[in-house]
């Protein structure tokens, strides 16, 4: 019951807002009372702080599959980008900035997990690119896999990319050929030239 419980939060909370969604709407959707949910989770918060790791586990799962199935790390960049644009699908509301301004304490604590789970994928991917000679041997990974980081949590802040203004996947196409660029080699170049004239078409 603890897995419907955050499968369905989620499911509203994406839709609807973290805000908007009460333990109520959440009985209703499931079809129970109340206090079964409150047997699960002593308070919405704990229920929020709950589904907001459930999910960057299930992002970070789906990341490493495409990390072992990629041919090269400019593939590999390009295949994250659609299944998390594939799963921003979900997203009605702008999830990051409502956690941020009504639950900021569980924002804080993404921060440092998704850090803490992500940086080490984006390096040594970085360092399989130096290898296959796609980046060039010269550059800082502990640096870029942190810009690159910084940068991609960036683009989801509301208040700087507006989303009147900017669509999320314009927005992850974009940052994400303006990371490559900086990186490749005349080799990763020919490749990256490769993926960005074909997403265009």
């Amino acid at each position: 019951m603890k897995e419907k419980i955050i499968k369905k939060s989620e499911e509203l909370f994406l839709t609807l807002g973290f805000k908007n969604v009460t333990m109520d709407d959440i009985a209703t959707g499931l079809g129970i009372s109340k206090k079964t949910i409150y047997a699960h989770f002593s308070n919405k918060t704990e229920l929020v702080s709950a589904v907001t790791f459930s999910v960057l586990e299930y992002i970070y799962k789906g990341i490493e599959q495409i990390k072992k199935n990629a041919i090269n790390p400019i593939e590999e960049l390009y295949d994250t980008k659609l299944f998390l644009i594939n799963f921003l699908k979900k997203e009605r509301v702008s999830a990051q900035y409502q956690l941020k301004k009504y639950y900021p304490k569980i924002f804080d604590q993404l921060q440092v997990k998704k850090f803490q789970k992500m940086h080490s994928s984006v390096e040594n991917s970085l360092k399989k690119g130096v290898e296959l000679q796609l980046f060039r041997p010269e550059i800082d990974t502990a640096f870029i896999s942190r810009v690159y980081f910084v940068g991609m949590t960036g683009i989801r802040d509301t208040s700087v990319f507006s989303e009147s203004m900017f669509d999320k996947n314009y927005l992850m196409e974009s940052y994400l050929e303006y990371h490559l660029r900086a990186i490749v080699t005349e080799n990763g170049l020919k490749l990256l030239n490769n993926y960005v004239k074909k997403n265009k078409s």
